[in-house]
């Protein structure tokens, strides 16, 4: 764990000085005050690094022997020892975070038993809710870490195990829990294997279309929601102009592409029109999917791979996943 990692090594650090200090005494008899002041100070140091909170993990049985047993219990009694009560331990970042995603990266962790995720985050929910202060600095662990897709952590299918649980035994604010159901319906629409949200779009030349009825090449289907007006937009739209791969599958229309502009402003879209490959399909829903919450989209660009039949292959996927996925 880093935290202990960094603790040992200040615990090392503070006894190397504390040793030091000792030796020079002995040898240098002129500045012994001064040398004793600073052993008595390293000798404090070590002490207040004992000291500091560590994160309370639950104690395993002796009798529990292979690795996944072992990480079975961890996972249904990990925040079982952890104070919650205490405002104190619970800012502390280096203990309460660092735990936080010390577990969230178990239950991500491929090698894990998905089954295990939502009890495991059910147990963390029914001790931390009743505590107000803890309620509140753990909710936010959840949305900053599960929830940003610019998180490290982001992770749709922890985020709504989080909010079953919350929903289902713990909020009783009317408001509060509407918003979660929300959010889990948001999270909900356009998962890989469903059939992609239907929108209507328009052309440039006025005319409109579907999704529903877009032609698709090949059986594949780039959705690109994107803003002209985004720099992470016309970074990654500049990237993909300039992939000679993805140029040649769409001149041998082995895969279509629809960009679709989800915002407001038409001049700046139409201004960026010129910029745009002849070949894809550009478009705006004149903010149609943003008001009626058709797709979750958190951060632009947002990127889906559907089928001809408009079915998800992948959901929000960063663009190095899209590439992999049509073996450009």
């Amino acid at each position: 764990m880093k935290t202990a990692y960094s603790n040992m090594k200040k615990y090392m650090y503070c006894l190397f000085l504390a040793t030091f200090s000792i030796s020079t005494l002995s040898c240098k008899n002129s500045n012994r005050q001064k040398i004793g002041n600073a052993a008595q100070q390293s000798l404090q140091t070590e002490k207040s690094v004992q000291q500091e909170p560590q994160f309370p993990y639950p104690k395993i049985p002796e009798s529990l022997k292979d690795p996944e047993s072992r990480k079975t219990f961890l996972l249904a009694h990990y925040w079982d020892e952890f104070n919650f009560a205490d405002t104190a331990l619970v800012n502390n970042s280096n203990v309460t975070e660092q735990g936080f995603v010390d577990h969230i990266a178990l239950l991500a962790d491929t090698q894990t038993n998905p089954d295990e995720a939502e009890p495991s985050i059910g147990n963390l929910c029914r001790l931390m809710y009743p505590h107000p202060h803890a309620r509140q600095v753990f909710m936010k662990l959840f949305d900053d870490y599960l929830s940003d897709p610019n998180s490290p952590f982001y992770n749709e299918r922890l985020y709504a195990a989080y909010l079953k649980q919350m929903i289902g035994k713990y909020e009783t604010d009317e408001a509060v829990r509407e918003n979660f159901k929300f959010r889990l319906d948001l999270i909900s629409r356009n998962q890989p294997g469903k059939q992609a949200s239907d929108f209507t779009y328009y052309l440039p030349s006025g005319k409109t279309s579907t999704l529903k009825n877009t032609q698709v090449h090949n059986n594949r289907l780039l959705l690109v929601f994107y803003d002209p007006e985004c720099p992470t937009c016309h970074h990654l739209l500049q990237e993909m102009i300039n992939d000679e791969s993805l140029k040649r599958a769409v001149d041998a229309n082995k895969l279509s592409i629809l960009a679709v502009y989800t915002e407001e402003n038409m001049e700046a879209w139409r201004n960026s029109l010129k910029d745009m490959p002849a070949n894809w399909i550009i478009g705006t829903d004149k903010e149609i999917i943003r008001m009626r919450a058709l797709y979750n989209i958190k951060s632009m660009p947002s990127l889906y791979l559907l089928d001809g039949n408009k079915n998800v292959i992948l959901k929000d996927a960063t663009y190095e996943q899209i590439h992999s996925e049509l073996g450009l």
